[in-house]
């Protein structure tokens, strides 16, 4: 019965079954006993997964569905939506990362049993890494140790998970320095400021134990993700399902790219305590290098995105998590913390972010923010949280360093040697992906420094093209060996079109701009003449090995009616495996993302170490990426081969002996191939991999298209690199001729 509570939609189905989505409409209207709709509207019904399955595997239809596309499809088609999916999902998968064998006891027998029985294992293993609410612990840069921990617990009155009053110390192991506590703020009166100081009040976890008849309609989907957690372990299963539901709903989400997380956490530097105060999906919290006793505070507004975070840092390592839901700006969880780092991605532009209720309170040490500086409210907001000495690293929208609402608090954050650097980030870092983003670095300052500096850093020249991305090795290590330099040093730094370490004075003027590139020196050596004449110089060796490489005139002829065959077709008959990109990998390899595919460049991603085992590419394989729609396919050559397959990206690994890659990558580029292939959303278009067709030919008759397509991918790859060589010598001469490096004869 519970399987039915499962929906799918047609395209859905077309999925599971491999085929296009007129096909099912096709046999809905030819066989009678297809499975009637049971939701969704009349022209995008929906029908429930069991009774699809049933009927396609009698139709001899069903195509061999991966573990993880159905156990998605169940997720994806809970009768609650997909987000209460999640977090039942993560739930269990907590109890079967923590106590395996109480998951196998209460998963044996039926669906009703283990409902029954799950609430009170998920009580004990939710109190335990994600405790009943206790105080707000008060820190001092540095993680308590067992024995406070204890002396705190003796005196103090908590919540157990069902809301009755009990002592801390008689809970489960809430108390001990790896137990969490996740604790919802409760919404300030609109008519009262909430202080700095104000402690807050117990109330009920925001991660409660799901009751029985709620966990009834998730029983399939557990067992399913209990399946999934045996192949490639609880953590990865975690984050493969929330990864899939970020990626079906891209307009619900703010993101924070996991480069630009690590980015962030490595200039917070090592810390044991660490608070990210709009913590959204988790992502900076999650990139925060591991430590023994190491403590996490996280809050959101979102109810279901502190739940889902909780979760996922609890998997993630055996750190304290202490969360809260709730509006951090009028209801702030942890009043009396004082972390060693901050890390935060707020919400930009917010007009209704507390101005007229906080209007007295303690954190605005540096001045009161306008209604159009929220941003500088999340500053102060994360400096008043820091220890003395703390580091706090806020990703912030260009406008903030140079409004001039906002002038007379960045005056005083420079004066007072708060604002420690600031650095802007190429276009397309993070959304919104137009503009380039600003990173700032504020330290609390225990000390007035006697000739204070800032750090500016740009680094919009690592700009990628198009949907490429910036090249971040560049950004990271330009950022970080700036950072490192300046705060060893103490001292004058300066490289010339990077980097530049400015006296406070000079930026404390009418203004107090803070862009980058307002004070930033250029960077001469890529303006000086010599390099332009290399520039132009390897542009003529391209253009003319480009007219070598030209295809030969057309010839015309009939159109071909090849036999066709699909991916699928061909993944079943073994004539080629079929993998999909991880979220992560026992080693730190580079990691061959979309966006290098679509770009033709190098391997430039990350993923975080796991326990998964990830993709690696091998010489003949083919990538596709399955996002933008597109048609884009590549050969993996022995430079790339040994990276780690990235999310959104396919790899087709053919059997020589059956199929060359180079006509296999050459047909799956056609346009109109792709177009059949793909299902469209109002915001995104996903490539069905499977779906893809080719001509039947034998092997002999495939490597001469193989070599045609080769010649051809030679060919753009030398177009590309004319078209940078060419960009890069205009604005080289552009930039010289304007600042007199380049004379104009």
């Amino acid at each position: 019965m519970q399987d039915n509570a499962t929906e799918v939609t047609a395209a859905g189905i077309a999925r599971l079954a491999g085929v296009g989505r007129a096909a099912v409409s096709n046999w809905r209207r030819r066989h009678a006993d297809f499975p009637k709709p049971v939701g969704g509207t009349e022209t995008s019904p929906s029908f429930a997964l069991a009774e699809v399955e049933s009927w396609l595997r009698k139709q001899g239809k069903l195509a061999e569905v991966p573990l993880r596309e159905r156990v998605w499809q169940q997720l994806a088609g809970h009768p609650d939506g997909a987000l209460t999916a999640l977090v039942h999902a993560g739930c269990a998968l907590l109890l079967i990362h923590e106590r395996p064998t109480v998951w196998l006891h209460v998963s044996a027998g039926s669906d009703e049993r283990l409902a029954a029985m799950l609430p009170a294992a998920l009580d004990e293993v939710l109190t335990a890494r994600l405790g009943g609410a206790v105080e707000p612990t008060v820190h001092s840069g540095r993680a308590p140790d067992a024995a406070e921990a204890v002396n705190r617990s003796g005196g103090t009155a908590g919540v157990n998970r069902s809301g009755s009053a009990e002592g801390v110390n008689t809970a489960h192991p809430a108390a001990s320095p790896a137990a969490a506590s996740f604790v919802p703020a409760l919404p300030a009166s609109p008519t009262s400021p909430v202080p700095a100081t104000s402690p807050a009040s117990p109330a009920a976890p925001a991660v409660p134990t799901p009751t029985g008849p709620q966990l009834l309609p998730s029983a399939p989907l557990l067992r399913g993700a209990a399946e999934l957690a045996a192949e490639v372990g609880a953590r990865q299963a975690f984050e493969f399902l929330l990864g899939r539901h970020l990626d079906a709903n891209p307009r619900q989400y703010t993101l924070t790219p996991s480069e630009l997380a690590g980015l962030m956490a490595d200039l917070a530097g090592p810390a044991r305590t660490v608070l990210d105060p709009a913590c959204g999906t988790g992502a900076l919290l999650r990139a925060v290098d591991v430590r023994p006793g190491q403590e996490l505070y996280a809050q959101d507004s979102a109810p279901d995105l502190a739940a889902l975070t909780a979760l996922r840092l609890a998997l993630h390592s055996r750190a304290g998590v202490h969360g809260a839901a709730g509006d951090t700006l009028r209801a702030d969880a942890y009043p009396e913390l004082r972390a060693d780092a901050v890390l935060c991605h707020p919400p930009f532009n917010e007009r209704n972010w507390g101005h007229d209720e906080l209007a007295y309170d303690a954190r605005w040490e540096y001045g009161f923010p306008a209604r159009t500086e929220s941003e500088l409210a999340w500053v102060q907001h994360a400096l008043a949280r820091l220890a003395d000495g703390g580091t706090a690293v806020l990703l912030m929208p260009p406008a903030v360093a140079s409004r001039r609402s906002g002038r007379r608090i960045r005056a005083d954050l420079l004066r007072r040697g708060a604002l420690r650097a600031l650095v802007a980030l190429p276009a397309g870092a993070a959304p919104p992906y137009s503009i380039p983003l600003h990173l700032w670095v504020l330290r609390r300052p225990d000390r007035t420094p006697a000739t204070p500096e800032v750090l500016l850093v740009d680094t919009g020249r690592f700009a990628g093209e198009g949907r490429g991305g910036p090249d971040w090795t560049a950004v990271r290590d330009g950022v970080l060996d700036a950072w490192r330099a300046f705060e060893r040093d103490g001292g004058p730094l300066e490289r010339p079109g990077l980097a530049r370490s400015v006296p406070v004075i000079e930026l404390l003027d009418d203004d107090v701009d803070l862009a980058p590139a307002r004070h930033l020196p250029p960077a001469a050596a890529a303006d000086g003449a010599e390099e332009l004449t290399a520039v132009r110089e390897r542009l003529g060796e391209t253009l003319r090995l480009t007219v070598g490489l030209t295809p030969p005139p057309a010839v015309q002829a009939p159109p071909a009616r090849w036999p066709l065959t699909t991916v699928g077709e061909l993944a079943r008959g073994g004539a080629l495996v079929l993998r999909t990109g991880g979220n992560g990998g026992h080693a730190r390899v580079p990691v061959l993302t979309d966006h290098d595919v679509l770009a033709a460049g190098a391997p430039s991603g990350t993923l975080p170490e796991s326990e998964e085992e990830a993709v690696l590419t091998e010489p003949g394989d083919v990538v596709v990426p399955v996002l933008g729609g597109g048609a884009v396919a590549r050969v993996i050559d022995e430079a790339t081969a040994g990276a780690a397959l990235g999310r959104n990206l396919v790899l087709l690994r053919p059997d020589p002996a059956a199929l060359d890659p180079w006509f296999l990558a050459g047909f799956l580029r056609g346009t109109a191939n792709n177009r059949q292939a793909s299902s469209y959303a109002s915001t995104a278009t996903r490539l069905d991999v499977r779906r893809l067709q080719l001509p039947r030919l034998p092997l002999t008759e495939q490597r001469r298209y193989g070599a045609r397509f080769r010649a051809l991918d030679e060919f753009e790859r030398t177009l590309r690199r004319a078209s940078r060589l060419g960009e890069h010598l205009v604005r080289g001469m552009y930039d010289g001729l304007t600042d007199g490096t380049v004379t104009p004869d």
